[in-house]
């Protein structure tokens, strides 16, 4: 069985069906890439699978456990689902000591290492509220990595970063691959997922099929 399996998943939203029928098997150690065009379903599918909507119908079943009924949320992830969520008034440092006091699984240093990683300064004292778009969009990416999750639902990661900040992330999705997390990323930008996926996904109309190479 696969880590990662979404079975006959539909949603309907207001009378529209905005997942159709889509079937994905994924295992660890690997990026799959998500190509599609806005609306195209592509959030929609990510919030699934992370257990933040119930589907219509079909169902999603992480490490052999089913969503909403075995567990209501993936036991290990990491996610960026739109813009990342942080206080205003906290830096960077404090927003995720926070959010790592739910789990309390990593110490402060794990943290600071996260932080460093996206080429943040952990100890830098400006408040989240001062933070460039692409700073905010790093520290995302670190909230999501910090905790050595086995999934890693990246939507849109290199959003608001400049070139260095694009191929930083890039290294480290790829060092995340090799640590053994299952990595999903979804991208307007054709060369995040051309480089990085090793199975390409397009989405259009809520509908999922492999992505075919021009």
């Amino acid at each position: 069985m696969s880590y990662l399996e979404v079975i006959n998943l539909s949603k309907i939203i207001k009378g529209q069906e905005v997942l159709h029928n889509v079937n994905l098997y994924l295992e660890k150690g690997n990026i799959s890439g998500f190509f599609g065009r806005n609306a195209s379903g592509k959030t929609m599918l990510f919030r699934a699978i992370c257990g933040l909507i119930r589907p219509t119908e079909g169902y999603v079943k992480i490490n052999h456990k089913v969503l909403h009924k075995d567990i209501s949320f993936p036991d290990s992830v990491g996610i960026i689902i739109e813009n990342p969520g942080f206080w205003d008034y906290y830096t960077g440092f404090q927003n995720l000591k926070i959010l790592a006091s739910i789990k309390k699984v990593i110490s402060d240093n794990d943290i600071k290492v996260a932080i460093n990683r996206v080429g943040l300064d952990p100890e830098d004292k400006r408040i989240f509220k001062k933070y460039s778009l692409g700073m905010k969009q790093r520290l995302g990416i670190a909230q999501a990595i910090m905790e050595k999750p086995e999934l890693i639902i990246l939507d849109e990661p290199t959003n608001a970063l400049d070139e260095q900040g694009i191929n930083l992330v890039r290294t480290i999705l790829l060092e995340e691959k090799q640590k053994g997390a299952l990595i999903l990323i979804s991208s307007h930008n054709k060369e995040d997922i051309q480089l990085l996926s090793d199975v390409k996904y397009k989405m259009e109309f809520g509908n999922l099929s492999l992505f075919q190479e021009p």
